[in-house]
């Protein structure tokens, strides 16, 4: 289109009617732009519009078919019965590694299709897996030797299927879908049967009876709360185990079949806020057990010696070792298959029938009870590092692995790990530690990845999973999984009116010019944009690496001397020098730099030789330095000294222009209204925010500033503290009056909003301006909230990230926030060349508007009252 400036008349240019112009740019004589793949040129004088002919003489080597080792991008590794071997899915195929001597076998060689979920059947015969090979996820199975045709279980699957578990019989697998579905399948009838569907989230723990006629799930209710189930295959009705007051999870069998095991929070100890009288409660769960049958003694009963029982206790063991058949391969002594273990439930009084390890209070997960022994990884608040352990990427979370001892009753810590599975048969366990992979014997005390003395060394061999793949079908299966996965997990089911399938094919006709990995991610990203919605991104992927080499940065702006090449120090950035992320290097103890010093020479190199004094700060980030400086561009009275250069300026400036923020709104209101900026809605934000905050809070006015804010999740949690409403006020004795609830901001609020307000950076100022705290000024924000949370996984490790839930109005009547975003009451716009020059027109306006609030809403404590006379004699 094009815009008549005086007249200002559209005309449209173009009438393309299948793929949008992308990245038009103006010449002289014409306008270039691409469309469905083509360079064109439009001629201003002629009006008409014609592709460019390129011919690109080129080997196309990125798009080759290669051997590659399908290690570096490892979804799954799970043990075969006996921890002789392992299955290992790497790069959408399915492989299986010896524990110790030798090949790898890659048992599915198929580049067009993403397997996943691999997983040994009891019997060791089989391996069952997910498999899109048919264009939609089912479940197979194949021989675990790799001969023969792989079988297909299910068929018209129309969702995203999990991880399936064998029954310990080898005869069924249970599974949970998108659809919230919990289903087993007869291996031999291909026959399916639903076990339950759940309408407030997806079924995610569920698991067998040893003798594969009951199974255990949780599931999430209404109140926000899990229960656990139990289902008979043979009257196919569920049954609760725990009740509504407290969330339980992850139950399990034990592997006599005697007890359930499970996770609930029942321990209830707040922890309260330094800054805020707040509480949360964390570290709420233990590990519980659920006698089955009546009978069953609680293995944590009081005990008392008592004449003859030791010695009856060491017959009944006896009994129970010779009763015990000589596992080798799932065969027993005579070389008959084992029996399955009888298990009996009387469901009757099963709620009152639980009882507690006593172990400390924690998270805990992956439970399994071999004998008389419980293991389970466990892991604690003070076991939190950082936030991009937490948040960013949660496979390198690691876990204290314990074992608890139900025979003396005490728990062993074996050690930390990432994950760990214990063989079928008991003996063996899988580990992984940081990178490595490891089977184990069964572990007594602390775990050995590596026996020094004895020189074994039993991490797995997982390098070299040689795979040849075809590119261009990996492209071609990644495309259509990223359709199917937002297809199943957007919010709206009817894909925002788009006709999903029309787009899948429109696109679909350019991936077979796909040849290189970032062609494919702009094509996806076309594809997902068409649902018009926020957080539809597509992201990483197999690409060529490419080091970057850091900068080191010295928190300082210069100038040149024309005259002597020297640097002069402008401006030295303020910095947190306790913090390493925001200290600012020329400003540590004992530099004595200041604004106004000559830089001379870096690491004896003279400046004045330099074109950029940066020339000799590559690749200095992090590391020691040597800066010759001067009060004057000489060299006469010159120092030495010793600075190390940070990788990054950026918190340096934020926090300066933070600052500045607040200089300039207490000197234009007399120190009376607070200046608080949130960045975004994460670790970081609600960081910021409680420094700033907390500090200003008897202030007698506020500004929030939510600018720029990126998004994330704790937005609920700074509107309480801003919502706080008072409701009494406290005193002490030689004090002076305060706030009850404490910490309760009392005066009048506006919060600023631009553009660049997203996310949950837009949800805060709806809910700011609902609540009626303040008057929003600025412009209207982002316009994007249906959320996302952690992608599945992508054969070559690539992500993609679904819209999956999103806000409507109270009153139901419609969608809020998303495709338009909160519109300030009062409308802003920063002019760009006022705001270089350092003037703020929207803080400004914000000023204005909370001086005027304060001549009707000012709030001040009233001074403690005469103290009560409560003497019951009249007159004293």
């Amino acid at each position: 289109f094009s815009v008549d400036l005086a007249s200002k008349e559209t005309k449209q240019l173009t009438t393309f009617k299948d793929f949008d112009i992308k990245f038009p740019s103006i010449g002289k004589n014409s306008i270039v732009f691409e469309q469905a793949g083509y360079i064109w040129r439009y001629d201003l004088a002629t009006g008409q519009a014609a592709p460019v002919p390129i011919e690109i003489k080129e080997d196309f080597a990125s798009g080759r078919s290669a051997l590659v080792d399908a290690s570096k991008h490892i979804e799954s590794v799970s043990p075969a019965p006996d921890g002789q071997r392992v299955v290992v899915v790497a790069r959408g195929d399915i492989y299986s590694v010896p524990g110790k001597d030798g090949t790898p076998r890659n048992l599915t060689r198929t580049s067009n299709a993403h397997e996943r979920d691999a997983v040994w059947s009891p019997d060791g015969k089989w391996i069952a897996y997910n498999s899109d090979v048919t264009g939609e996820n089912e479940l197979y199975i194949r021989s675990q030797d790799g001969k023969g045709e792989p079988q297909q279980l299910t068929n018209g699957a129309n969702t995203y299927y999990y991880r399936a578990i064998w029954s310990p019989d080898s005869k069924k697998l249970l599974w949970a879908d998108r659809l919230q579905r919990l289903r087993y399948v007869d291996v031999a009838s291909k026959a399916v049967t639903e076990v339950d569907q759940d309408k407030y989230g997806e079924i995610r723990g569920y698991d067998w009876s040893p003798d594969s006629q009951w199974i255990a799930w949780s599931r999430p209710e209404e109140n926000g709360v899990e229960k656990v189930y139990l289902f008979s295959t043979a009257n196919r009705k569920p049954v609760t185990v725990t009740d509504d007051w407290y969330s339980a999870s992850n139950p399990t069998f034990s592997d006599d079949g005697k007890y359930l095991l499970l996770t609930s929070s029942r321990d209830f100890k707040p922890i309260f806020g330094g800054t805020d009288f707040s509480n949360v409660y964390r570290d709420m769960d233990r590990v519980y057990l659920v006698t089955l049958a009546k009978e069953t003694e609680s293995p944590l009963a009081p005990r008392s010696d008592e004449v003859g029982k030791a010695r009856k206790k060491k017959e009944k063991d006896k009994e129970t070792d010779e009763q015990k058949p000589e596992d080798k391969k799932g065969e027993s002594k005579d070389g008959k298959e084992k029996k399955p273990v009888p298990v009996k439930i009387d469901t009757d009084g099963i709620h009152d029938r639980l009882v507690a390890l006593e172990i400390q209070p924690a998270d805990y997960s992956n439970l399994r009870m071999v004998d008389n022994r419980i293991f389970y990884l466990r892991r604690t608040v003070a076991d939190e590092k950082d936030e991009e352990e937490e948040f960013g990427e949660p496979d390198k979370r690691k876990y204290h692995l314990c074992a608890y001892n139900l025979e003396d009753r005490k728990e062993t810590v074996l050690g930390d790990v990432n994950k760990y599975e214990i063989t079928r048969d008991g003996k063996k366990m899988l580990v992984k530690v940081d990178k490595d992979y490891a089977v184990i014997d069964l572990p007594k005390d602390k775990i050995e990845t590596k026996d020094e003395k004895a020189g074994k060394d039993y991490k797995l061999r997982l390098e070299g999973l040689d795979m040849r793949l075809d590119r261009h079908a990996e492209w071609n299966q990644i495309y259509f999984e990223c359709w199917r996965q937002m297809r199943d997990f957007f919010y709206a089911p009817n894909m925002n009116g788009v006709d999903w399938k029309a787009m899948r094919d429109k696109y679909a006709a350019l991936v077979p010019f796909v040849n290189h990995r970032n062609d494919l991610t702009y094509l996806v990203g076309e594809l997902i944009g068409e649902l018009n919605s926020g957080h539809t991104y597509v992201a990483g992927g197999e690409r060529p690496e490419t080091p970057r080499v850091k900068l080191g940065l010295l928190g300082a702006e210069f100038s040149r001397d024309r005259t002597t090449r020297a640097y002069r120090i402008e401006r030295i950035l303020p910095g947190e020098n306790w913090n390493k992320r925001t200290r600012s290097p020329l400003r540590e103890i004992g530099l004595n730099v200041k604004e106004g010093d000559y830089l001379l020479a870096i690491n004896s190199t003279p400046v004045s030789t330099l074109s950029n004094l940066y020339d000799a700060l590559v690749g200095t980030a992090d590391k020691q330095v040597i800066l010759r400086v001067n009060s004057k561009p000489s060299d006469d009275g010159a120092r030495d000294i010793t600075v190390v250069p940070t990788a990054d300026e950026a918190p340096l400036y934020y926090r300066a222009w933070v600052q500045k923020n607040i200089d300039e709104v207490a000197k234009k209101t007399g120190g009376e209204v607070g200046y608080v900026h949130i960045p975004d809605m994460g670790q970081p934000g609600l960081n910021e925010f409680t420094k700033l905050y907390f500090p200003q809070i008897r202030k007698k006015a506020l500004i929030v500033d939510v600018r720029g804010n990126g998004g994330g999740f704790v937005s609920p949690l700074v509107i309480e503290r801003l919502q706080r409403a008072l409701v009494m006020i406290d005193m002490f004795r030689n004090g002076v009056p305060g706030t009850n609830p404490p910490q309760t901001f009392t005066g009048p609020m506006v919060a600023l909003i631009d553009e660049f307000s997203a996310s949950d950076g837009d949800i805060f100022p709806f809910r700011f301006k609902t609540l009626g705290l303040g008057k929003l000024i600025g412009k209207r924000t982002w316009g994007g909230v249906v959320g996302i949370r952690e992608p599945l996984p992508l054969t070559d490790g690539g992500n993609l990230f679904k819209p999956e839930f999103a806000p409507y109005s109270k009153e139901g009547k419609g969608w809020i926030i998303e495709g338009h975003g909160v519109d300030p009451d009062i409308v802003v716009d920063n002019d760009p060349a006022k705001e270089f020059r350092g003037e703020d027109q929207q803080l400004d306006r914000a000023i204005q508007e909370i001086q005027e609030a304060l001549k009707t809403k000012r709030y001040n404590l009233p001074p403690i009252p005469p103290y009560p006379n409560r003497n019951p004699v009249k007159g004293s």
